[in-house]
């Protein structure tokens, strides 16, 4: 019988429901929404499934116990139960990461010598040695203290989820692709959709958006760390990878048009999208949202147009705000999703949303505006 897994994905603040459903589409079990996060169990299967597959997540951890430190003996005794010889070999790379929060050990640096002192301990009795090469692949060891509840993972993933290999140029602002990911999901895009994105700088919302609509796995043409673990069978990721190949649909009828005032962008988007291999789905032009007119309804309009933080001031941002409102229908027959930090957003556009969702673009928290 194949060995189950506690497995665990951070993901940005309001996509828990779109990732949980991700979670269940690939067979797992146990599934559990909590706060920038979701929990479930599989086996080896779903480790490779996770990582190739979802789109929302920022990355695949195993979950191998959760215990109270109230001290750093505590926190090296806890560490030092746990069967880490089941994942890491006589000669693997183990460093040790972590955070804490409203807890008593709040020192980061000397948790994770701790951590990683009791690891070497633990492996030194298991394999009988007194020195650990650590000269072998890497099984990077994560810790998370909160509230005094020590929790600690290994990270399947290696480089984190968003980074799907397509985007080697960005503009000055651009969205991570697990949150363009979610986005799309949220606005219902579908295999015969009409995306469009006035505002499409280096082209990640466009992007993300033929993947969902043409079934294309995120993660297939990265490599992720814990292909290189002596503990999980190779077969699972070769299997897994030709799976989605089966599942890839490039005919499907979608179809998306992308435009931005800056040329520079425009380019960087188009070279984006061929590296993702949907460039032929996507029609991209240089253009100011005051020359902006939808095709036909039902085509879906989704946007991360300029915050003012970064780009440009706030006055000038509202004043983009309020030309949107007058271009953009946005409404039953011409669904709209917007997300933008501003919270007077609906005034300037001058339409309000019939929803509206909290999310979180890095560490700024925005909205999602939503038209439908």
């Amino acid at each position: 019988m194949s060995k189950t897994y506690k497995l665990v994905c951070p993901c940005h603040f309001g996509l828990e429901s779109v990732l949980s459903f991700e979670a269940k589409r690939i067979g797992a079990d146990n599934v559990k929404a909590d706060n920038g996060r979701v929990s479930f169990e599989g086996n080896a299967d779903i480790i490779a499934k996770a990582n190739i597959c979802f789109s929302t997540a920022e990355r695949v951890l195993i979950e191998l116990g959760s215990f109270k430190v109230l001290s750093f003996e505590d926190l090296f005794q806890g560490v030092k139960s746990l069967a880490l010889e089941e994942f890491i070999g006589r000669k693997n790379a183990f460093p040790v990461k972590g955070h804490s929060l409203n807890s008593k050990l709040s020192s980061v640096p000397a948790c994770q010598s701790i951590v990683k002192k009791a690891a070497v301990e633990r492996l030194k009795e298991k394999y009988s040695l007194n020195w650990l090469e650590e000269t072998d692949s890497t099984v990077q060891i994560s810790f998370s203290i909160m509230k005094d509840i020590a929790t600690i993972y290994l990270d399947t993933s290696g480089i984190a989820l968003h980074k799907r290999g397509y985007r080697r140029q960005s503009n000055l602002a651009p969205i991570k692709e697990t949150l363009a990911a979610g986005i799309v999901d949220l606005a219902r895009v579908r295999r015969e959709s009409v995306v469009v994105d006035p505002f499409c700088g280096s082209g990640t919302v466009l992007i993300e958006a033929a993947f969902k609509a043409m079934n294309y796995a995120p993660g297939l043409k990265r490599s992720f760390a814990a292909e290189k673990w002596g503990c999980l069978p190779k077969r699972i990721w070769s299997d897994e990878r030709e799976a989605a190949l089966s599942r890839i649909n490039k005919d499907c009828g979608f179809k998306a048009y992308g435009s931005d005032i800056d040329p520079s962008a425009i380019e960087i988007a188009k070279e984006n999208a061929r590296r993702a291999g949907v460039l032929s789905a996507i029609e991209f032009s240089t253009a100011d949202i005051r020359s902006f007119s939808q095709r036909e309804e039902n085509e879906i309009v989704i946007c991360n147009p300029p915050y003012g933080e970064r780009l440009l001031d706030i006055r000038a941002a509202e004043e983009i705000y309020g030309v949107m409102g007058q271009r953009l229908k946005a409404d039953a027959d011409h669904p709209c999703y917007v997300i933008t930090s501003s919270e007077g957003f609906e005034k300037n556009f001058g339409k309000e949303a019939k929803k509206c969702r909290k999310l979180y673009n890095g560490m700024m928290k925005c909205r999602l505006y939503m038209y439908f």
